[in-house]
């Protein structure tokens, strides 16, 4: 008698994408290890950034996460595995070049926080363009527990949040609410959990609408006069508007507005 071989089961990917109406949503999908950040994630994260980045049909990105946690930061087991020194150097440079590739793609990129966000997770809300976060989230830089400060999440905290408030959860690791969330910056939105997806939804919408050649200079200028002095960045800003201007979308806009007709269809990037 033959005995049927049962093929194992296939893995779920590490990383979903939907395709809906120009908005990509990339969804986090290690559920049980409450999406925690493995150098898998991150690759598969990383590489539909770089995907997303030259699709000119995607207007705008969200970044969600499955199951219970938005995400919980680390995958420190698979850290333990080898923790020498150029191992985590190395895992860490890939984080931050997956963080910084999150503003540099010229798509915005809205987090869907539907639950906890701690350390890189709380980074991730925090590097992401825009935020929108159900009343029961939750958010900590909570590395210090363990004895390892959140230096990386640091660096997205601060350019979010007050210094005092950002010193007092770097500090303390503890969790703060959503309302505290909303009123240090590190959100935009905190709505019933209900009401999450069409609060995302909204604001893709109103985002994804307009002129992606303006937003792509835009969010490119934003982020580089950030860290320039005040005389350089307004040198950095009319040179950009200059280039918008010259733009075919800028052209017929304008030209809409002035001559009191709608605003044309969008020639995009």
């Amino acid at each position: 008698m033959t005995v049927a071989m049962k093929r194992p089961a296939p893995e779920e990917p590490l990383l979903l994408r939907q395709n809906s109406g120009g908005v990509a949503t990339l969804t986090l999908n290690r559920p049980d290890k409450f999406n925690a950040l493995s150098i898998g994630l991150m690759t598969a994260v990383q590489d539909e950034l770089d995907a997303v980045a030259t699709d000119k049909s995607v207007r705008v990105v969200v970044l969600a996460g499955n199951g219970k946690a938005f995400c919980a930061g680390h995958d420190l087991k698979e850290m333990r595995q080898d923790s020498g020194r150029a191992a985590i150097k190395a895992l860490f440079e890939q984080c931050s070049r997956m963080m910084l590739t999150l503003t540099r793609i010229p798509q915005p990129v809205i987090a869907r926080v539907h639950g906890i966000a701690a350390a890189a997770g709380c980074q991730l809300v925090a590097q992401c363009d825009l935020a929108v976060a159900v009343e029961e989230a939750r958010f900590a830089t909570s590395g210090i527990k363990v004895g390892l400060f959140c230096n990386t999440p640091m660096v997205a905290l601060t350019r979010n949040l007050p210094r005092k408030q950002a010193m007092e959860m770097l500090l303390t690791g503890e969790f703060i609410d959503a309302p505290t969330a909303l009123s240090y910056g590190l959100v935009n939105r905190v709505v019933p959990a209900a009401e999450l997806d069409d609060a995302v939804a909204e604001l893709a919408e109103r985002v994804a609408t307009k002129s992606p050649a303006s937003i792509a200079l835009g969010k490119e200028l934003f982020y580089r006069q950030l860290e320039a002095g005040l005389e350089a960045a307004y040198d950095l800003a009319s040179e950009t508007m200059a280039c918008n201007m010259v733009t075919e979308d800028a052209q017929a806009g304008i030209d809409a507005f002035n001559e009191k007709r709608p605003m044309p269809p969008w020639k995009g990037r």
